[in-house]
């Protein structure tokens, strides 16, 4: 399913959601498509469940083959395993935290990533896309050691990652929400166990306030949208999580 986010002045942002469903035990993820002057980008493309539909669903809208850049978020699975496949089908440039560079050759066949991987310092950067660009922010530890979100300027939405996940699927996650309040039970739980501390949020939503953002568009579930931008990012700023939560209890050695 492709969702059409922003639609203007030959600039678009697309997401696909819920590609791998047939998987079963797979989880719920989304991947999405920017581009501007016939330049195109692809955030989180996903593993090898996904690829088959993501590529054929992307035809319909722009050609794979000219693909300029893959963004990758962090180096879980769900973000990357189906690099092997990208680095055939395209030509694009890899940009993910100089923390994963040397880890991303082990998702490819030898030799497919030797010039094409570009390492985005601790600070981010900002990444041409045709006659616009991406904003690489830093989300470290959010959940991973070297973890970058996007924000599209022009489109004023912010691809957040592992940050703003809600456990839906389906119709669910295809529905822009504009009030939180409903979906804080599909994301408490989430957030506590895979955000490492409630001061690494709180530095995130220092960082992200500012900015004009009228959706975050997390890599599973539901974007955020309206009144929910706002609302998410006031709730994250004192939400305990991670380490906050940790005691002896957590390291005891099993009976």
């Amino acid at each position: 399913m492709s969702i059409e986010l922003y639609n203007q002045g030959g600039h678009r942002c697309l997401m696909f959601t819920d590609l791998c469903d047939g998987a079963g035990e797979a989880v719920q993820s989304n991947q999405f498509l920017v581009v501007n002057d016939g330049t195109g980008a692809v955030i989180d493309p996903g593993g090898n469940l996904a690829y088959n539909e993501l590529y054929l669903a992307m035809t319909r809208h722009f050609p794979p083959s000219g693909l300029a850049a893959i963004f990758a978020s962090h180096a879980d699975p769900d973000i990357i395993a189906s690099l092997d496949r990208w680095t055939t089908a395209t030509p694009a440039k890899i940009y993910i935290s100089t923390v994963w560079e040397r880890f991303v050759p082990h998702f490819c066949k030898p030799g497919k990533t030797t010039g094409r991987i570009v390492g985005i310092p601790d600070a981010g950067m900002r990444i041409p896309i045709g006659s616009s660009e991406l904003v690489a922010l830093p989300a470290h530890f959010l959940h991973a050691e070297g973890n970058f979100q996007f924000y599209d300027p022009i489109a004023r939405i912010l691809f957040s990652g592992d940050l703003g996940v809600s456990m839906l699927g389906g119709k669910a996650a295809a529905t822009p929400v504009t009030s939180l309040e409903p979906l804080l039970p599909k994301m408490k739980a989430f957030h506590r166990r895979y955000m490492v501390s409630n001061k690494v949020l709180r530095l995130w939503a220092d960082m992200v306030a500012p900015l004009p953002i009228d959706m975050i568009v997390p890599q599973h579930g539901a974007p955020l949208a309206g009144p929910a931008v706002r609302e998410f990012i006031a709730w994250v700023r004192d939400l305990e999580c991670g380490i906050d939560l940790m005691g002896p209890g957590h390291y005891a050695v099993p009976r």
